[in-house]
């Protein structure tokens, strides 16, 4: 995304989009929605116009609208690489562990929110 996002200056318009379920095919259903969510707001970072989503994951639906959004603080591609996470709440710690999980900074495992 940060490559196609540099591409604007060449490729005026260009728009992207992914399935955001390539990145959680095979991980357990329960641990499904917080990787598409997290992927989904990483790459709307940077400049990803629409996704194919899991048109049932309502919390991942309103994410674009604006009605659920994680806190920003809790994803690292937001400008704040290094998260103690004793110092943040669950739900914003469990998005600082799946950004780190998705940008190859910790292994995934069945277990990664838990550790």
């Amino acid at each position: 995304m940060k490559m196609f996002k540099d591409l604007q200056e060449i490729l005026p318009g260009m728009r992207s989009t992914c399935g955001l379920s390539n990145v959680s095919n095979g991980a357990p259903e329960h641990l499904r929605p917080i990787l598409n969510q997290t992927y989904m707001m990483m790459l709307e970072r940077y400049g990803m116009a629409s996704a194919i989503v899991d048109a049932f994951d309502e919390d991942l639906k309103n994410l674009p609208r604006g009605t659920t959004r994680p806190p920003k603080t809790g994803l690292p591609c937001y400008g704040r690489e290094e998260i103690n996470l004793k110092s943040v709440g669950k739900e914003e710690a469990d998005y600082v562990k799946t950004t780190r999980v998705l940008i190859a900074k910790a292994l995934y495992s069945d277990s990664w929110l838990e550790l």
